[in-house]
């Protein structure tokens, strides 16, 4: 019987048998003959000077093989860490890229930072060995707050980095916004922290390296995004070895969520290592080893204003945000709060003129980069909850301040003061499918029964949009990209007319190999099972750029959904020869080719045969062979938004807050595994209640300590911390991409923390409280409700 799996279905995920079954292939579990282990010695300080480094006695113990510093980097010429994006400020001044060494030379600048690398037989020797390297340091004063950084005085990182400053960048009509505001009835302000975070996927970073004397080629296992990036990057600008020489594997992973989307100087100490020790090497992070390695998240300090006329309009928008980057540029870093920031700005409102300005700080702290949602949720966080305060302050009904400023479903494509323009969307219709959805209309009772038993209840909203399917390349390039955003896919018809896609993404997760089977079960009409999807390694996989922004779907199923389309169109022609018919009247349609009008017709199979076996073959038009393969750079990026609404009740006694309700309707387009979508909208959605009442990654201010460096101070969200959600689609087709899809990976971290956080002002508004930093930790709200009944009790 025929299993074709089209789009719109949720099978079983194809993935989820092996990894169910322990039977997943992660580079901590593999072994290779006469493979040695490696220990990355850390600095302790968040800021010194390296004065020596005694490794005498490490080396005399017995299995150590090899110890490496900076000074073995410099002697082997070596380059730094490349960052993927620069930005410049409005004069067209670059940023300040101060070097990135694989290995501290010199001076180290975070807690974390890596000094030396220790090669030995067993791990438990290297460690031992690690314990004997004694490093003479001269601390120096540290610094790890971005508003600290700034102030005159502060510690400098960097001799040619005056005030800590990268870049002042900003985006938007300064001039025009300065206009609009003397003209406004009301200007609502807020000062708001987007706090630091921590990915901690389930899988810690690991890589294995080897190195073939005999073909010169090396071999790196990895925990990554985007292996092709890796390659080029550490080959071409970091070892400077030939690129073909090079293959990088990331097999199955166990979660990124951005934290894995950048090149890390272990894969290049690694695989540097190898070569110089002559015998494959294996590292693995364990998980305190991660917490200050791993690229860190988010940490904004802002200042927003909006203006707005006497009916509640908004006239214009103000953000200055001071962004920490941490002690060097990450790949993508300094992307992230600027051009992944100011253009979501607009929101999902008509606010015709937005000014944005960023000043992007170096401090002494782990490098911040992308991670889940990467400067959407951001800009999201800051509209949502200044559009909330400005409700508040005018009497303004929140939801109907959204009403009045929303962007009609009509006025698509929409172009926003901030550049991009949004192609389709309907938020009204998200907004109020969430409002039914929600049962907001019986909030009131809800409420009055919280009251009945002592506690306060808030609700709270968020209506978002996001840019995603990062790309298209043209318009990174002119934001500083320094690659190109597109993807590939081939499409391998074996003589049997069974598949294998080789695909450029990367599954560590989402669903991809179900995903992508769909769209070719459907577009082939091949059974679900006869299709093999391949990613993640350099030499079986033409170049690709990974997976991050949520693109998977949007940039790399659109060019399989290409690729596909190029099997379909060199089967009819073969078609129309074994059939003798013109190929314009060849019809296909669930894997049958026919002439259109008869009973004539030849399925996919044998067409397949034909192409491999060509006895009756047009060898004079067409090459035999069935294999086809795509590029696909989008001509824009495209827009997934929706409504959140969150709901909670929170204890005045203890200051805990217990999420009640969420009631997520999300644009996301096309959907093709409903399944599948949900789940990535639930996963997504923790992740941002996470932020907004859990996680914050805390450094000591003198010493630079990550005082929140395990999961019993960095607070994860549990199972019984969210309740059942109700989650939705209310999709309008993305004009662009072939099949109508939007993404949505990263949706539910984007409408989230707004929505929980606004839901906490809102139990918390007849205190007088206006808004509460992230995260609403009990301590936090217990003593904001003390404040705020201190000077009540005293009367």
């Amino acid at each position: 019987m025929p299993n074709i799996i089209g789009i719109g279905e949720s099978p079983r995920r194809k993935e989820d048998f092996r990894f169910l079954t322990g039977r997943g292939n992660y580079v901590a579990d593999m072994k290779l003959p006469d493979a040695t282990v490696g220990v990355f010695i850390r600095s302790q300080h968040a800021h010194a000077v390296i004065r020596s480094i005694d490794m005498k006695a490490a080396l005399a113990l017995p299995g150590v093989e090899a110890i490496l510093t900076g000074d073995d980097v410099a002697a082997d010429g070596l380059g730094g860490l490349p960052c993927g994006w620069g930005i410049s400020n409005a004069e067209g001044v670059p940023m300040k890229e101060p070097a990135f060494p694989m290995l501290a030379q010199g001076k180290v600048r975070f807690v974390g930072d890596m000094v030396a690398f220790v090669v030995a037989d067993t791990l438990a020797q290297a460690r031992a060995a690690a314990e004997l390297v004694v490093i003479d340091y001269d601390v120096l004063p540290a610094v790890v707050g971005v508003l600290e950084a700034v102030r005159p005085g502060a510690p400098q990182l960097f001799d040619d980095v005056p005030n800590n400053l990268c870049c002042d960048w900003e985006m938007g009509d300064k001039a025009a916004v300065a206009v609009a505001f003397r003209k406004a009835a009301h200007v609502a302000r807020l000062s708001l922290v987007n706090n630091r975070l921590i990915g901690n996927p389930m899988e810690p970073r690991s890589a294995i390296a080897a190195y073939n004397a005999g073909t010169g080629h090396y071999t790196l296992w990895t925990t990554s995004q985007f292996p092709h990036v890796v390659r080029f990057l550490m080959a071409a600008l970091v070892l400077n070895i030939p690129e073909q020489k090079m293959r990088v594997v990331a097999p199955d992973v166990g979660g990124g969520f951005g934290v894995k989307q950048f090149h890390y100087g272990e894969e290049a100490v690694i695989t540097w290592a190898a070569k110089r020790v002559g015998r494959p090497i294996k590292w693995v992070a364990d998980r305190s080893e991660g917490f200050v390695s791993d690229r860190h998240g988010r940490d904004h300090v802002t200042e927003a204003e909006l203006a707005l006329d006497e009916n509640g309009k908004f006239l214009a928008l103000k953000v200055h945000t001071l962004a920490n980057m941490g002690a060097y540029l990450s790949t993508f870093g300094p992307n992230i709060p600027t051009n992944l920031y100011a253009p979501l700005l607009g929101g999902v409102y008509t606010t015709p003129v937005i000014y944005c300005n960023v000043k992007v700080v170096f401090t002494n702290t782990v490098p911040v980069d992308a991670y889940r949602g990467a400067g959407r949720p951001e800009a999201t966080f800051v509209v949502e909850r200044i559009v909330d305060v400005a409700a508040a302050e005018m009497g303004i009904d929140r939801v109907e301040l959204r009403r009045r400023n929303i962007i009609p479903k009509e006025a698509y494509p929409y172009q926003t003061p901030m550049l991009v323009e949004y192609d389709s969307g309907d938020p009204m219709g998200c907004l109020e499918g969430a409002l039914v959805a929600a049962d907001v209309a019986g909030f009131a009772e809800r409420k009055a029964a919280s009251e009945s038993d002592g506690k306060f209840r808030g609700l709270g909203y968020s209506t978002y949009v996001e840019a995603c399917g990062l790309a298209p390349s043209r318009f990174a390039g002119r934001l500083g990209a320094r690659g190109g955003l597109y993807e590939s896919a081939t499409v391998r018809v074996h003589p049997t007319g069974q598949v294998t896609v080789l695909i450029g993404t990367h599954n560590h997760g989402q669903g991809h190999e179900t995903t992508f089977a769909q769209i070719i079960s459907d577009k082939l009409g091949v059974n679900f099972e006869n299709i093999d999807i391949v990613f993640g390694d350099t030499d079986r996989v033409q170049f690709g750029m990974g997976t991050y922004g949520s693109r998977s779907l949007v940039v790399g199923g659109a060019a399989l959904s290409k690729a596909g389309d190029k099997v379909v169109e060199k089967g009819k022609k073969i078609a129309a020869h074994l059939l003798e018919a013109g190929e314009h009247d060849i019809e296909f349609k669930e894997g049958v080719f026919s002439v259109a009008g008869t009973d004539r017709s030849k399925t996919f199979q044998e067409i397949a045969g034909a192409a491999y076996v060509p006895h009756n073959y047009p060898l004079e038009v067409l090459e035999p062979g069935l294999e086809e393969q795509a590029y696909y750079d989008p001509i824009n990026f495209t827009y997934p938004g929706g409504c959140h609404i969150a709901e909670v009740e929170i204890d005045p006694e203890t200051g805990i807050v217990t999420l009640v309700r969420y009631t997520a309707v999300d644009d996301v387009g096309t959907v093709i595994n409903p399944m599948i979508v949900e789940g990535q909208l639930h996963g997504g959605i923790v992740q941002g209640v996470g932020q907004a009442l859990f996680e914050t990654a805390v450094y000591d201010e003198v010493s630079g300590q990550l005082l929140s460096g395990s999961f019993m101070d960095y607070t994860m969200p549990r199972a019984d911390h969210v309740p059942n959600m109700q989650v939705q689609t209310h999709s309008t087709l993305c004009t662009h991409t072939p099949m109508g899809v939007k993404g949505c990976g990263e949706v539910g971290t984007i409408g989230s923390p707004a929505a929980v956080i606004n839901s906490v002002v809102d139990a918390l508004s007849h205190l007088g409280v206006q808004h509460v930093d992230m995260p609403a930790t009990p301590n936090r709200i217990w003593r904001i409700i003390q404040n705020a009944t201190m000077p009540q009790a005293a009367e």
